[in-house]
């Protein structure tokens, strides 16, 4: 059965359609913003996201600036996820959630990922 492929948002490489990482460049969400709580999809600049109301911009842990909440900071370019340290997980998190979307536990900040 064939699959439609769509342009990457990040480096542009055709992914499945259904793709949750980009094989080019790795990115958590090849086809859409999402919102880091609810995974709504969002746009850049969207102050607050339409699903949970949380806000979309943040503090950055690593330059202290003010940044979208994509997968990276908008002003030093390092990465806002961490790990699930669930060893059966292992899932990339954005960096100030309290539990992990996709095992449900809870997370500890620190371990950013590569």
């Amino acid at each position: 059965m064939g699959s439609y492929k769509q342009a990457c948002i990040h480096c542009g490489r055709l992914v499945d359609a259904d793709a949750r990482i980009c094989p080019g460049c790795g990115s958590r969400s090849p086809l859409a913003h999402r919102c880091p709580s609810c995974r709504k999809e969002v746009r850049p600049g969207d102050a607050a996201c339409s699903g949970c109301g949380r806000a979309l911009y943040v503090d950055c842990p690593h330059c202290r600036q003010r940044t979208w909440a994509g997968e990276r900071c908008e002003k030093c370019g390092k990465t806002l996820l961490i790990v699930c340290r669930n060893k059966r997980c292992g899932d990339a998190q954005f960096f100030d959630l309290a539990r992990c979307n996709a095992c449900g536990k809870k997370l500890v900040p620190g371990k950013f990922l590569g």
